[in-house]
Order: C-alpha cells, then structure tokens, then sequence
C-alpha cells in the first residue's frame, strides 16, 4: 500500500507520521517512512535549494521543474523498490502538493503542471492520501512558534516566509483535489488538538488495511 500526506504548512505532518510510524509498527507490518522533497541523497541536495529562503529568485517553473526531478528520483530509488518488496510506504508529501503548491498557488498552467505530473509518475499514485485541513491563518501560528523553539529550521522556510494569501490558495487546492478524488482521499480536520487528530488518522489507517 502506498500512503501520501499531505497539507499546508503547520498543519501537524510531522507529529502525524510519527503516530503513524508507531501505529504501523504495533501492526507487525514492514514499512518505510519517507518524505519529499528529499527522500534519497540527491533529493536532500535538492531540498536545499527549494526550501533555502534565500533563493527568493527561484522561478515557478525553475521550481516545477525541481519537484519533479526529485520525484523521479524517490520514485525509482526509494517507492517502487520498496512496494515491489511489498512493504507500506508512507511519504511527506506527494504529486498533489506539486499540483496545489505550483499549480494553484503559483499559477503555473495546470495542464502544464499535470502533463509533467503524468511523466513523472508513470501511472503512480498513492493508494491512500491524507489531507490534514487546517486554516492557514492557524497553521502559519503554529509554524510561528515552533520557529521561535527550535523546532523547525529557519533554512527550510521559503514556503512559511509567503503571505497568507499564498496558504489559502494551497488550502483551496487541497480542497478541491480531495473533492475531485473522493475514493483517495481522506479530509481530517487539523485545527484540532493533534490528540484527537490521531485518533481519526488510526481511524482511517485502520480501515484501509481492514484492521
């Protein structure tokens, strides 16, 4: 099974996926945790250079273009090696956050974007895909604070420095991709306490492996 997650920033990802990563353990079952951008050793190299706020001078499409060769990358040295084994895969991040992020927020074309997306992926997609939904105004909070106790790096923040009308457009998106695929996509609300959003995470999880 492949599993995506996915939402705009500060929606609580990383808490998540640890609750995941455990949950998936107590199961028996053989799993990986991965994550993009930066999945494998080139994709790291190129992580730096899409979250690095110092290239404010980025294209959008310089950007696209980025995504996408770091999703190559994971796909062939990390997701199918590891499916093919018949372990869970679980990733950061997938195609939808390249759709919205690109494609909604930064306007690039979405024809462009989805005719690049179907290159990439030869018919890939993730079986499950977990939107955490949160108001941006509530998420970006939240970013605030963990930036101001260490808990996430200021040279990873090109994303959070955007205005807010940016994370709404991403929002928006998720939205909208989850409206259009109702069989992939699960909506958990992320304004909760992330107690509560585990449960309903395990919910899903549960459900989907017929536990």
């Amino acid at each position: 099974m492949f599993i995506s997650i996915c939402g705009v920033e500060g929606a609580g990802k990383t808490t998540q996926l640890r609750h995941i990563a455990g949950f998936l353990k107590s199961t028996g079952r053989n799993f990986v945790m991965t994550r993009e951008p930066g999945g494998t050793e080139i994709g790291m190299k190129i992580r730096r250079i899409l979250l690095d706020p110092e290239n404010r001078d980025l294209t959008p499409k310089a950007e696209l273009f980025l995504y996408a060769a770091d999703r190559i990358q994971h796909i062939e040295q990390v997701i199918l090696p590891a499916l093919k084994e018949g372990k869970i895969v679980v990733t950061d991040r997938f195609v939808d956050s390249t759709t919205v992020y690109q494609g909604y927020a930064r306007g690039i074309d979405l024809e462009l974007v989805e005719k690049i997306n179907e290159l990439v992926l030869n018919g890939l997609k993730p079986d499950l895909t977990l939107l955490l939904d949160i108001s941006p105004t509530l998420g970006l909070a939240r970013v605030r604070d963990q930036f101001q106790l260490g808990e996430r790096a200021e040279s990873e923040s090109r994303f959070e420095r955007e205005e807010l009308v940016f994370h709404e457009k991403i929002r928006k998106g998720f939205l909208t991709l989850a409206q259009k695929e109702t069989n992939r996509f699960r909506i958990i609300d992320a304004d909760r306490d992330p107690e509560m959003v585990k449960q309903d995470v395990i919910s899903v999880l549960k459900s989907a492996l017929n536990l």
